[in-house]
């Protein structure tokens, strides 16, 4: 009988966290969720790492769902959310930590990790590349890369993205996990959808989720990266990849040598970007396995690039 997903509250770095937790153990596995999620999109995952003898957290991340929201801009700043993390770690005591992460929470993970930020056992990424690659790649303008990252720019203005997401009842947000980046959009539980929406409508949570890109970008959160370096990573490290993600795709993955020293990549087939909601029992497989030591399901399965020729 799968472990029962308990509702937490966590204190750590100043803020009060709502944490989904599953299972007791020493050992931490500590996810993180994406925009615009919340850590309930970890659900398939948890009992199964709980199972698998961790102590599963999946926090709101700082502004989201149940956990304190900051007001100003500058709180979302990278250099926080990574403070955040490192408090979620120290809270819980334990004395193994495997951190996993998608999407934003990816890009808060890899710098985590390349910063040494705390000790970690192992890293599980799921459709976010490092920045490693993205800051030294440096696309032209007129590449594929750039403009399926420039959505991020509108991001930037003040209050216009917040009035576009809420509009019809927030089904800007709400269609992300619906319509062309989703492989498996069928797959995604409408339960999600309505929390997400839900959590969303709070006073101030729409700010608070676009700041992070704004802290990115208008706060100098990129420029700050950039100049401090992105060190190699010596964590083992699992990448799990849905390539039919039309924004993250898997040529993000081209350079991946160059900034991680053990890396096992798996991808998912005609799977989007919210891999682990869109193929939780194929992740949960991999995930699974890779943590045991075990032989890693789709070892020798050729890349979408192979594929393509």
């Amino acid at each position: 009988m799968a472990a029962e997903i308990r509702h937490e509250r966590v204190q750590a770095n100043g803020l009060e966290f709502h944490v989904n937790a599953c299972g007791e153990s020493e050992r931490l596995a500590l996810c993180l969720h994406g925009f615009p999620e919340l850590g309930l999109s970890w659900d398939a995952q948890l009992p199964a790492l709980a199972a698998a003898g961790y102590r599963a957290w999946a926090p709101d991340l700082r502004g989201y769902g149940g956990t304190t929201r900051p007001s100003d801009l500058a709180d979302y700043g990278i250099e926080h959310l990574m403070d955040d993390v490192a408090g979620l770690i120290d809270a819980s005591g334990a004395k193994e930590t495997v951190l996993l992460a998608h999407d934003w929470g990816a890009m808060i993970a890899w710098q985590f990790a390349a910063e040494r930020v705390r000790p970690l056992d192992r890293l599980v990424i799921v459709n976010g590349p490092p920045p490693g690659g993205a800051a030294r790649q440096r696309p032209s303008i007129f590449s594929r890369a750039s403009w399926r990252s420039f959505y991020v720019l509108p991001l930037q203005l003040p209050r216009l993205p917040e009035r576009m997401l809420a509009r019809n009842d927030y089904q800007a947000l709400t269609a992300v996990f619906t319509g062309r980046m989703a492989g498996r959009p069928e797959k995604i539980s409408p339960a999600h959808l309505d929390a997400f929406r839900a959590a969303a409508a709070e006073p101030g949570a729409l700010t608070a989720m676009v700041n992070y890109y704004r802290a990115l970008i208008r706060g100098g959160g990129m420029r700050r990266l950039a100049a401090a370096g992105f060190p190699k990573i010596e964590t083992p490290t699992l990448l799990i990849w849905g390539d039919a993600d039309p924004i993250l795709t898997p040529d993000n993955l081209g350079d991946l040598d160059r900034w991680v020293t053990d890396a096992t990549v798996r991808y998912l087939h005609g799977v989007g970007h919210w891999a682990q909601q869109e193929a939780p029992d194929e992740v949960n497989e991999i995930l699974c396995a890779w943590l045991a030591n075990e032989e890693v399901p789709g070892a020798g399965e050729p890349s979408p690039a192979e594929r393509a020729h």
